[in-house]
């Protein structure tokens, strides 16, 4: 199997390159850090192609991660995991900015260019990280909407796929909290260790499941998220 993972160098992207290539993935790592994506490839027990891209610059990354496929050759899968988001409460315009450019506008151009190539090709798999902030707005505002977006754009997908009758699979994992450095803060609720997450979305993209949430007890919160009235949904946001 061949996986190409777009945002490799930390958390849990690093990762998913390690367990994928220790079960015998070859892999395409991609990151906007050089020197991490070398670190990475030095440390995976197979050989892995890199390409640095930062998803802000969509021209550039679009022609990176056609590269990396064109240079790795019929890939089965890919990942995209890359994204961002700003908790500054000076709620700057140039944060939210960035949040929408490499969550909505990178991950489409990613996105669009891997559902092209697997319907060339006749089959594939795609998986975007969403995440459990996709169900509701959120003091975060474009994290929340990037997110929402991503789960919305990963359905269309799905819808396009059926409707062409293509053998494209799409996953949209949707996590909780996982101990990365885009979790901040102390005594953050449920907070999953990265291996017991990562495992959790490997099984799910074996299993080719369409919505996981990781870990599991968050769909029961996904749940309780989209029943609460606005005004009370309000106050637990404060």
């Amino acid at each position: 199997m061949k996986a190409i993972i777009i945002g490799a160098t930390s958390g849990i992207g690093r990762e998913l390159a390690q367990q994928m290539s220790n079960q015998g993935y070859e892999l395409g790592i991609t990151g906007r850090r050089s020197n991490l994506l070398d670190t990475l490839a030095e440390a995976l027990p197979r050989k892995a192609y890199k390409a640095t891209m930062d998803l802000e610059d969509v021209r550039e990354a679009v022609d990176a991660f056609k590269q990396l496929l064109e240079i790795m050759g019929d890939v089965d899968l890919v990942v995209i995991n890359s994204g961002t988001g700003s908790i500054d409460p000076k709620f700057p315009l140039e944060d939210e900015l960035s949040t929408v450019a490499v969550n909505v506008l990178g991950f489409t151009a990613i996105a669009n260019v891997a559902y092209h190539y697997f319907a060339s090709r006749g089959q594939g798999h795609i998986v975007g990280m969403s995440s459990i902030a996709a169900i509701r707005g959120g003091p975060a505002a474009s994290y929340n909407a990037s997110k929402a977006y991503v789960s919305s754009y990963l359905e269309g997908l799905a819808c396009r796929a059926h409707v062409e009758a293509k053998n494209i699979s799409i996953t949209d994992i949707r996590p909780g909290f996982v101990d990365t450095a885009m979790a901040k803060g102390e005594g953050i609720f449920w907070c999953a260790p990265v291996p017991k997450a990562t495992e959790q979305i490997l099984t799910a993209i074996r299993n080719k499941r369409s919505v996981v949430y990781v870990t599991k007890r968050w769909r029961l919160i996904a749940v309780l998220l989209a029943c609460l009235p606005g005004g009370l949904y309000r106050k637990l946001m404060g």
